[in-house]
């Protein structure tokens, strides 16, 4: 990451939170302090009001955090919880897409509304019961190709297989279901529409190639496939 992009990270940051200290920063970009030192240096250079609570951290005045969109504290609540939710996702690039967006949500909030939503952060635990050891990493990505429209190759890998399938996919639409993602797909290998468990793709690529929309209607789906979320038929 260049200085430049950390700075504008780092503004974000500071911005989605009221106190940061300079630990906490150069963990998470992987620099010492001392560079973080110059970072906020340099904000305050460029004339970003960054002030340092001795002992404590930084922080950002008041006036900074107007912004032209406001929430309100109930929809800042909602955030919050479904950041909690959704950290239950067995899907790596979802968890952290989302966090990422959701720290630059937080960079409009007022200063009493992080206030609140740091405390409600601290008050709220989603038990998930049913902790399985895979995970998987590709869901933002394959939302990416659901809305552009862009072919797929994928290996697939069925439960109690050992035989790895190449397929390749017009990727229609996607459900959850016992905390698992489930890919819907017109596949190319058994000519029709075939449910995918994500954490059971062993290996994706995004191709070049264009597929025309079939006008896939998630609801119609459902109605014709009524037990669809307990038989994977990938």
């Amino acid at each position: 990451m260049t200085q430049l992009a950390r700075l504008i990270s780092i503004l974000t940051l500071l911005r989605s939170k009221r106190l940061l200290t300079a630990t906490e920063l150069s963990e998470k970009y992987d620099v010492s302090v001392r560079t973080i030192y110059r970072d906020i240096r340099k904000l305050e250079e460029a004339g970003v009001p960054v002030y340092t609570i001795e002992g404590r951290g930084y922080s950002l005045t008041d006036t900074y955090t107007i912004a032209p969109v406001q929430f309100t504290e109930k929809q800042a609540n909602a955030l919050i919880t479904a950041e909690h939710i959704i950290n239950q996702s067995k899907d790596v690039s979802f968890v952290n897409d989302f966090k990422e967006a959701l720290t630059k949500i937080k960079s409009v909030f007022k200063t009493s509304i992080q206030e609140k939503s740091e405390i409600l952060n601290e008050k709220i635990h989603v038990f998930n019961w049913k902790l399985e050891d895979t995970t998987s990493n590709v869901l933002s990505e394959i939302q990416l190709a659901i809305t552009n429209f862009n072919l797929v190759e994928i290996n697939y890998k069925k439960a109690n297989d050992y035989i790895v399938s190449q397929r390749k996919i017009e990727p229609c639409a996607m459900y959850s279901t016992d905390n698992k993602w489930i890919l819907i797909a017109w596949c190319y290998l058994r000519n029709e529409l075939r449910a995918f468990r994500i954490d059971r793709i062993q290996d994706f690529k995004i191709l070049d190639q264009k597929f025309e929309d079939r006008k896939f209607n998630i609801s119609d789906y459902f109605r014709s496939y009524p037990y669809t979320s307990h038989n994977y038929k990938g």
